[in-house]
């Protein structure tokens, strides 16, 4: 192979019929690899992982089955489905902002939403549990 170089290791092994191995915590690539410039698609998940799964009016922070989006200025008022106008927000904040903008409910934003690059959702596959051995290879908060 020569593709990788194995920089750290778990603890367990993989194992097949014939072979045993440490499963690799940390890889080095030997070469570099091109990186697509594509920006993540917009869905929940990406909504969630952008905000650090963090309701953008209070501050609470929530998980998956607890959290909402809300279309910052509401579709009933022309608001439209895009990474702008879309945030994390917990269920009694959704309920108290209701059809107005933050400004008439006085809610304002924690941030304002914008379109994530790529690691935001590489948080988010990993459930917000990055292994501590990665720590030191990425910037993370």
């Amino acid at each position: 192979m020569g593709k990788v170089e194995v920089v750290e290791e778990y603890d367990h092994d993989i194992r097949s019929v014939s072979l045993v191995i440490k499963a690799p915590a940390v890889v080095r690539l030997l070469s570099y690899v091109q990186r697509h410039k594509q920006k993540p698609s917009l869905s929940r998940a990406n909504i969630f992982a952008r905000d650090n799964f963090e309701c953008q009016y209070c501050g609470d922070t929530l998980n998956a089955a607890s959290a909402t989006v809300d279309h910052v200025l509401p579709r009933s008022r022309g608001g439209q489905t895009t990474w702008e106008n879309i945030v994390t927000c917990c269920s009694a904040c959704n309920r108290d902002k209701g059809q107005k903008t933050p400004k008439e409910a006085k809610m304002p934003l924690r941030k304002v939403p914008i379109q994530p690059d790529w690691l935001p959702v590489l948080q988010f596959k990993l459930n917000g549990q990055i292994p501590n051995s990665w720590h030191t290879f990425l910037f993370t908060e």
